[in-house]
């Protein structure tokens, strides 16, 4: 069996380097991100490293201050191997308390502040942090007891203020280089262990894929609690670029996105698809025309090549990539540019694995999937796979099985997905967004992707609901004035046959986004009145 799979290997995950040309290797075993990051510190002390909107940083300051981060850190109790929880927004500060934890070795969690609190104790619970660092002086963990034993409650300047030894900086790669605890969306949150050597691979890997260098200046849009906004943020500090950090809260307006690209000389940015069509369904769209923008990086959910192709008719020179992969693999595990031929298509793919990554594709019964085209849920191998689930070894087990990759774990990842003639992989859907109605069974991303082809229609999405105690699926369209749900289903029917069809259609002025950046699937149903199926049936 082993050697079978072993052969096939090349032949079903080409890297994208293979599939391609170029001359790219896996990265180097002795890359750390913070060595890197601190490379620029000694060679360029001057070059601005962040900006947000209190402060600007150049590279020797960030260096200063992660070192003073990791000495208050150490002055507080915590060790290398422990846990320290960042409550704070996006900011120059969250970079610098990230690398500090990064210098002392301790693995910095993140989490959104403005949590419910006993969400929020219940994941401090979990993930028992030696500190907590949060934004003001007296401003503690809601729902977190400051009473409890061996937990430090600091904030940065507190950090940046205690005098004492500066810790030897941390350089082994097997160590935690953070815990992200999952949305939850399947199940309850769970704590990811990314190691050092996982996360330099991740973000060095993305940084010369995607072509970040000295001269990047990245436009920050997602939240730093999410492990999406990480393919931005470390990949242009590894090569010395510049970090632009606005407030989220304004970007929503987008006011503020477009000047701070115009402004700020913008080349790189990375957020979702929902925000793309945000950034997208606005008369100032027109102004990103002529700004310095040369790449965009989508990821999180299924890319559409409509809206690709409505940004690089503003932007022809614009590379746009497509980015999958789970938590569990460390931020992305592809980095696909799109193409003409896939705008021409209508269909992006996710592309083909990282080098030192492998994807692998099994049917029902186990086996593996080899012939193009055909469906099979995607598991994936290599140098970005999580050390597993913080505090559930069970859990780790059942995920990372033994049997598919010959040279180690395979992450199940729940996704379905088929490679074509190429080599390139295409994301089909989750496994439980495959619903079974009446003996059919129905993708839930294939209903939606025909109702986002249909005119006028900007963005769908179906959820399997609970519809007076069965299974049923809701349509939910972002839509111009005029589209009705009788409209939709008329000009889709070619696409949906009657019994596929959803049992209610809601045009919608906008799909509203989760803080995450993805849309707001809870949200939409609490609007009419319902609940996920998965909350009540089976």
């Amino acid at each position: 069996m082993k050697a079978t799979l072993r052969a096939s290997s090349k032949a079903l995950t080409p890297s994208v380097i293979e599939l391609f040309g170029g001359t790219m290797t896996s990265v180097a075993p002795n890359e750390d991100v913070l060595s890197l990051v601190m490379h620029h510190a000694e060679e360029r002390p001057e070059a601005l490293a962040v900006k947000d909107d209190l402060e600007a940083l150049n590279y020797g300051d960030l260096a200063r201050r992660a070192a003073q981060v990791a000495g208050g850190l150490a002055a507080a109790g915590a060790a290398p191997g422990d846990r320290v929880a960042v409550l704070l927004d996006n900011s120059a500060a969250w970079v610098t308390v990230a690398l500090g934890c990064l210098w002392l070795g301790a693995a910095f969690v993140p989490f959104r502040a403005g949590d419910p609190p006993a969400r929020l104790g219940r994941l401090l619970d979990n993930c028992s942090p030696r500190a907590i660092v949060t934004k003001g002086a007296d401003e503690l963990a809601t729902g977190y007891s400051s009473s409890r034993e061996a937990v430090a409650h600091v904030n940065l300047g507190a950090l940046l203020g205690r005098a004492g030894p500066v810790p030897e900086m941390c350089e082994d790669p097997g160590a935690d280089a953070y815990v992200i605890y999952t949305s939850g969306t399947t199940g309850g949150p769970k704590g990811v262990r990314i190691s050092r050597r996982a996360f330099a691979h991740s973000v060095v890997t993305t940084s010369r894929l995607v072509g970040y260098d000295a001269t990047a200046r990245s436009l920050c849009v997602s939240a730093f609690y999410f492990d999406g906004s990480y393919g931005i943020v470390f990949p242009t500090l590894v090569a010395g670029g510049r970090l632009i950090i606005p407030r989220r809260e304004e970007l929503a307006f987008l006011k503020r996105f477009y000047s701070s690209v115009r402004d700020e000389e913008i080349t790189h940015t990375s957020f979702s698809p929902t925000y793309l069509r945000l950034v997208l369904s606005t008369p100032r769209a027109s102004g990103l025309a002529g700004t310095a923008l040369g790449s965009l990086c989508l990821g999180g959910e299924q890319c559409m090549a409509a809206d690709v192709a409505k940004i690089k008719e503003l932007l022809p020179g614009l590379r746009v990539f497509n980015r999958y992969g789970p938590t569990e693999a460390t931020v992305a595990v592809t980095s696909y540019e799109v193409s003409g031929d896939d705008l021409r298509s209508g269909r992006v793919p996710i592309g083909v694995p990282h080098p030192g990554t492998s994807f692998w594709l099994l049917k029902d019964d186990g086996s593996i999937e080899g012939t193009p085209g055909r469906v099979g849920e995607l598991y994936i191998g290599g140098s970005q796979l999580m050390e597993g689930y913080w505090g559930d070894d069970a859990l780790s087990r059942s995920v990372l099985v033994r049997g598919v990759d010959p040279d180690g774990p395979a992450y199940k990842t729940g996704d379905l997905a088929y490679r074509d003639e190429q080599g390139r992989y295409f994301f089909v859907g989750r496994c439980d967004d495959v619903v079974k109605r009446r003996s059919l069974r129905i993708s839930l991303e294939e209903l939606s992707g025909a109702l986002r082809g249909a005119d006028g229609v900007r963005g769908a999405v179906c959820i399997a609901a609970d519809i007076r105690g069965e299974l049923g699926i809701i349509a939910f369209v972002e839509a111009d004035a005029g589209v009705t749900a009788a409209g939709l289903l008329s000009e889709t029917s070619s696409h949906i046959p009657e019994r596929m069809q959803p049992d209610e259609v809601h045009v919608v002025e906008v799909l509203p986004m989760s803080p995450r950046g993805k849309v707001d699937r809870e949200e939409l149903l609490a609007s009419v009145g319902r609940v996920p199926w998965r909350q009540t049936g089976t």
